[in-house]
């Protein structure tokens, strides 16, 4: 078992330690709000940090899972960084989603340092985290990845690396591109279903059987049919994602669409109050316009 420090005590992250807690690694956490940290602390043991800094001293794996591109880079520079206080040799794993750009910037820094560096953001939401069975899309050397697979594995279903640095956040742009898409389809399946006088419960579990069916059918036609979303993947964090696939689109010449539009219908739905509910949402767009 490996001495680990988890920098991020979020949705995600809370559960994620929790899971690397479990399997017997030796924990130190911290979250910007302590409370947080002192929560987690009386649930799973283990210690918390002052500074991110104080977090990853002695540590050979550092986890982080904090919100965009300014957070990730407010825990790793600086006096009271991860940087600052990781040995030689010892591995920064990020799980949260952001740009190809800090993350290359990053492991550079890292590298400089003789640290290694793993981009590996997650999919599978809120219950997968809590589940312990994220996809996890990595990149990075392949040293640093074959060190770090084996911790990731505590909560993760599937770990792969993509390719060097970067991969994996361009990996999770795929994942979110898709699932916008995705998500609209179903929100107008449904409530072309609702407002056709249709049973949505019988119509999914037929069409969800053939080329129609998806993880977004599966798990949130329930939610979506009784106008429920205070709960899993949050509009403000999709539109965050998407802000990146957008910027990463345009960089690279690629053509989306789809996603900018969907871009903007969640912007309808967080004038709807909506900016912290599930990404499922979309449907209430479309319920409250018709």
């Amino acid at each position: 078992m490996a001495k680990v420090a988890f920098l991020g005590l979020g949705v995600m992250g809370f559960p994620m330690a929790g899971h690397l807690a479990a399997r017997g690694h030796e924990l130190t956490v911290y979250n910007r709000s302590p409370e947080k940290a002192q929560r987690w602390i009386a649930t799973h043991k283990g210690s918390a940090a002052a500074t991110p800094r104080d977090a990853a001293e002695g540590a050979a794996f550092v986890m982080a899972c904090v919100g965009n591109d300014d957070d990730l880079r407010a825990i790793c520079l600086g006096p009271d960084g991860a940087f600052s206080g990781m040995d030689r040799g010892a591995i920064f794993v990020d799980h949260t989603t952001v740009s190809a750009a800090v993350t290359r910037e990053l492991a550079a820094e890292a590298g400089a340092r003789g640290l290694g560096y793993v981009d590996a953001p997650v999919s599978g939401g809120q219950a997968g985290a809590e589940n312990g069975v994220l996809s996890v899309m990595c990149g990075g050397a392949e040293g640093a990845y074959d060190a770090a697979e084996p911790v990731i594995a505590a909560y993760s279903r599937i770990c792969r690396r993509l390719g060097p640095t970067g991969a994996g956040q361009l990996a999770k742009m795929v994942n979110q591109i898709c699932i916008a898409g995705l998500v609209q389809g179903l929100s107008e399946g449904l409530n072309f279903a609702e407002r056709a006088g249709l049973d949505v419960e019988r119509l999914v579990e037929v069409i969800s059987q053939g080329a129609a069916g998806s993880w977004q059918m599966a798990n949130r036609h329930k939610t979506m049919a009784e106008d429920k979303f205070d709960f899993g993947f949050a509009v403000d964090w999709m539109r965050k994602d998407l802000g990146i696939c957008l910027k990463t689109a345009d960089e690279i010449g690629a053509s989306l669409p789809v996603t900018a539009l969907v871009d903007q219908f969640y912007k309808d739905v967080q004038a709807m109050g909506g900016a912290r509910w599930d990404t499922s949402s979309l449907i209430a767009r479309l319920r409250k316009s018709s």
